[in-house]
């Protein structure tokens, strides 16, 4: 401190305004020390942009400032509130820079726990309201899951009775994240093993969890205070893995029950929330598998009855085949019968045919084929020299007409053009007469194939009486008739020998000729 200067007017010492603050400061801080002060928070807006908070600690008759460092901030477990009363412990100091004195905070803490309960009931409320404690994001727990993951302490009871309890029920792989489950950085580090278990790969080399159980036991509402931490319950809605809650007992709740997909009220209950016990299963399994033995039994044995009695219902094989066996009997027995009558049927067709294709038939026809040929040739002749007179009459007018033109060379051109046209007449006359030719020709094949001379020729003969008529029945004569045999190659007279009238037979009679072998019948 500067010696005081003397003063003609005062004996009372001269400071500077430094001088001055900085006294009062020290005297202040070797005053008080640390310090534990207990009030409502008053002006807190959220920490500042460069992570200090400032705000004031009021009661109903005075005030103080408040300041908490950045580096304080961060590690503080309990947030200052606006009007919530807390307890602030640390230093009491002035800034000179305002003439004002404050308190440094280190820690804070909820006045008692009604204060606590206070922060509990609006922390809850602000994340309701964010939908994290809906039912519609609950996860339905696995019925039989292969890994299970613990979030408590690895030093605790607890461990052990949820992996005794597991071991009893159903023997699973366990994976312990340990974390402190009390204390300042157990919300920190449990959101962080939650976060932790998520965050492992499907098929890495560490089994990722088919359910999480976080667990503590049973304390006061500050020594489960981590578990109300916003950072864990924000971890536990946003969990992939179905999650169980096991903090406390029974009558213990925390923020985290809530965001949690199941809450158990100890974690002995957790652990047999999680698995199902396995003699129950094999029981329920043998059980199932009897019930299905007897089914399928039962089963077997009505089917095979229904067999039986829809076997017995069934006609014989005779049965069954009586009547096919009977119509293949008919119809066989009727085929002999059916062809006879249908050869029987085709001979008198064949015969009416034949009846109407004889000779004077066939040069009756031959002769109106000729003439039709006569009359085609000389229509065409006759079409062939219209149109010789048409181009004589179109070449003179032709002529005529062009008299601008020489007379030799218009007469050249109708010439020309005239037997042009004579030859393609000429040509159509002769396509004409050969179709016609050929016509005639097959006619006269056709005439000639079916007539009787061809007959003759196979070594037959014709008798005709002595009025040169065809005789074709044996009736017709008489014993000393004079009757004519044509050949193929002449005609023999004869005369009919005495005896009986034979049946009527054909006309043609059939004499075998000179050479070996049978000629065969004429149809």
């Amino acid at each position: 401190m500067a010696s005081p200067k003397s003063d003609s007017h005062s004996n009372i010492a001269e400071y500077s305004v430094s001088e001055i603050s900085g006294s009062i400061k020290r005297t202040v801080e070797d005053a008080f020390g640390r310090v534990r002060i207990r009030g409502e928070i008053s002006g807190y807006r959220g920490p500042h942009s460069s992570g200090h908070a400032y705000f004031s600690l009021k009661d109903d008759r005075a005030r103080i400032e408040a300041v908490i460092w950045r580096g304080v901030f961060s590690k503080l477990k309990f947030k200052p509130e606006e009007g919530m009363e807390m307890i602030a412990t640390g230093k009491v100091t002035t800034y000179p820079g305002s003439s004002k004195y404050q308190i440094v905070i280190d820690s804070l803490e909820p006045a008692g726990a009604g204060a606590l309960m206070a922060l509990l009931e609006e922390r809850r409320r602000k994340l309701a309201a964010e939908g994290l404690f809906d039912e519609a994001r609950k996860q339905l727990l696995p019925h039989m899951p292969r890994v299970i993951g613990v979030v408590t302490s690895p030093t605790g009871a607890v461990i052990r009775d949820i992996l005794h309890r597991i071991a009893d029920r159903f023997p699973v792989h366990v994976i312990v994240w340990p974390v402190r489950v009390q204390g300042e950085t157990s919300g920190d580090e449990v959101a962080g093993a939650i976060n932790g278990f998520n965050a492992m790969p499907v098929g890495g080399p560490i089994a990722r969890p088919d359910v999480l159980i976080v667990a503590r036991g049973g304390g006061s509402l500050e020594d489960l205070w981590g578990f109300n931490d916003e950072a864990v319950v924000r971890a536990a809605a946003d969990s992939d893995i179905p999650l169980i809650s096991a903090v406390g007992h029974e009558t213990d709740w925390t923020l985290l029950d809530h965001a949690a997909d199941v809450r158990a009220p100890t974690p002995t209950g957790a652990a047999e929330m999680a698995v199902p016990v396995k003699a129950e299963l094999e029981a329920d399994l043998a059980t199932l598998g009897a019930r299905l033995s007897g089914a399928t039994t039962r089963s077997l044995d009505g089917n095979r009855q229904e067999l039986r009695a829809l076997a017995r219902a069934l006609p014989s094989i005779d049965a069954l085949l009586a009547l096919p066996r009977r119509r293949f009997d008919e119809a066989a027995g009727g085929l002999g019968k059916a062809l006879q009558l249908n050869t029987a049927g085709k001979r008198q067709l064949f015969e009416r045919r034949a009846a109407r294709l004889t000779p004077a038939t066939l040069q009756r026809r031959v002769v109106e084929k000729r003439q039709r040929v006569m009359e085609l040739a000389a229509r065409s002749e006759r079409h062939n020299e219209r149109l010789r007179d048409r181009l004589a009459a179109r070449l003179s007018n032709v002529a005529a007409r062009l008299t601008l033109r020489p007379a030799a060379d218009r007469i050249s051109r109708g010439r020309e053009r005239l037997a042009v046209l004579a030859r393609r007449s000429d040509e159509i006359t002769a396509l004409h007469a050969e179709r016609r030719r050929r016509q005639v020709g097959e006619a006269a094949r056709l005439l000639n194939s079916m007539s009787y001379r061809n007959v003759l020729n196979r070594g037959y003969a014709v008798v005709r009486n002595a009025t040169d008529n065809v005789v074709d029945r044996a009736a017709l004569l008489a014993s000393g008739d004079a009757v004519s045999m044509e050949f193929a190659d002449g005609r023999v007279d004869a005369v009919t020998a005495g005896g009986k009238a034979k049946p009527p037979q054909k006309a043609a009679a059939k004499v075998p000729k000179k050479t070996s072998g049978d000629q065969g019948s004429l149809f």
